[in-house]
């Protein structure tokens, strides 16, 4: 019998020490398309798995207080796409090439090998976008460096560092819908 509520205790606090600090919200949608011809039929199977990531994030903490207010965190959005085309498999992650827009001037981003280019309107000012291991970007443009990542709704949004105000500004790309 001891043993028994020593197990079952084990068990609760061992699963109560597992909460994730973390807001997942996962998508899965599958097209099936069937084609016919005269070689035959063929059939595609597309399936894309969305997975948004929201850190839960508190705001001032204060000592021995129950309730503390949480603040709003950056979503981390994860597509991965499979494509099947009888019976091949084939990953694809999700491009983002598209034209953005930010303060009036319009701006393009093209896929690059390991990353993106950004271009203005003009094409005369190139920016680069560096995949990184986590799913973010390395923002290179005239010498300084930056964070950028892809929101939910696509838009890029880029965070810099200031040393001299010791602060973080957002800039945010807004995709161009058409």
């Amino acid at each position: 019998m001891k043993t028994l509520c020593a197990i079952s205790l084990l068990t609760f606090f061992s699963t109560t020490l597992l909460a994730q600090n973390t807001n997942i919200k996962s998508e899965e949608t599958t097209v099936i398309t069937t084609i016919k011809d005269a070689s035959g039929e063929k059939k595609i199977v597309k399936s894309e798995v969305k997975k948004e990531l929201q850190p839960i994030e508190l705001e001032n903490e204060k000592p021995n207080s129950i309730n503390i207010d949480t603040k709003e965190s950056p979503v981390t959005v994860l597509t991965k796409t499979k494509v099947s085309v009888n019976g091949e498999t084939q990953f694809i992650d999700v491009d983002h090439s598209a034209y953005y827009e930010k303060d009036g001037q319009k701006y393009q981003i093209l896929l690059d090998a390991s990353g993106y280019i950004m271009k203005t309107a003009s094409g005369n000012q190139q920016t680069h976008l560096k995949r990184t291991s986590n799913n973010n970007y390395i923002f290179k443009n005239k010498g300084v460096f930056a964070v950028g990542y892809f929101d939910a709704e696509g838009n890029l949004i880029v965070e810099t560092y200031d040393e001299k105000t010791d602060t973080i500004t957002l800039e945010k790309y807004s995709v161009v819908k058409s």
